[in-house]
């Protein structure tokens, strides 16, 4: 059975949506038979500039929602920290094309679950960057890709057609919004949803039930989280 995730490396409920779903997969049956391969999302595929997310969160909601929605990453790190996830809010936002390059790659050396936690751990829990080489080729070589094979695809295209079909494939689902969960190519949830419907969608699938998509409003889109 495959199950495969729609995210974005800055998108704080794709964090905490892939652990709680890793903790339901730890604690399903037949784990053993399950594929889970991480497909690619940009929230902001334009974005040129790299800043702090408090910056870009306060231009954004106060724009959107007025002064009040500028505490939104605080509940974000409530959440985290209450699901036992290390969230720091002193990190910065930048353009993700090259992290999901590298996470392709990845998926061919058999490592993408590893870099994938990596990247995250880099981002959320530790504020390092992940929008320069350097400190790309850092965290990648560092999760066990080769140097030389990451230096070759940060100096090219390669891999940016894999993501734009990924992307493609998202809104040919109707995906305009991550995390996005597809179990089977049958049974799809929106949103970092509790462990227990992670655990109850592996479950369905595999039993094959009827299909169900279910939505969350703990969830990021174009329009912000």
């Amino acid at each position: 059975m495959r199950v495969e995730i729609w995210s974005d490396l800055v998108c704080p409920w794709c964090y905490i949506g892939t652990a709680r779903f890793e903790q339901a997969l730890a604690g399903f049956e037949h784990r053993a038979d399950v594929e889970v391969v991480h497909r690619s999302f940009e929230l902001d595929p334009h974005r040129e500039r790299t800043e702090p997310v408090a910056d870009m969160l306060v231009d954004m909601l106060v724009e959107k929602f007025g002064a009040g929605g500028v505490g939104l990453d605080g509940k974000v790190a409530a959440v985290a920290h209450g699901d036992g996830l290390a969230y720091v809010s002193d990190r910065e936002v930048g353009n993700t094309v090259d992290a999901h390059r590298l996470l392709h790659l990845a998926r061919e050396r058999g490592v993408e679950r590893e870099v994938l936690q990596a990247m995250y751990r880099a981002h959320f829990a530790e504020g390092r960057s992940l929008f320069t080489p350097e400190a790309l080729t850092k965290v990648a070589v560092d999760a066990g890709l080769d140097e030389d094979d990451v230096r070759r695809v940060l100096e090219s295209d390669a891999y940016l057609d894999a993501v734009r079909a990924d992307e493609r494939e998202a809104a040919r689902l109707g995906a305009n919004g991550v995390p996005f969960f597809v179990v089977d190519g049958r049974y799809g949830i929106s949103g970092a949803q509790p462990v227990e419907l992670f655990t109850k969608a592996l479950e369905t699938a595999w039993a094959d039930r009827p299909v169900a998509v279910l939505q969350d409003v703990n969830a990021c889109s174009v329009d912000g989280c």
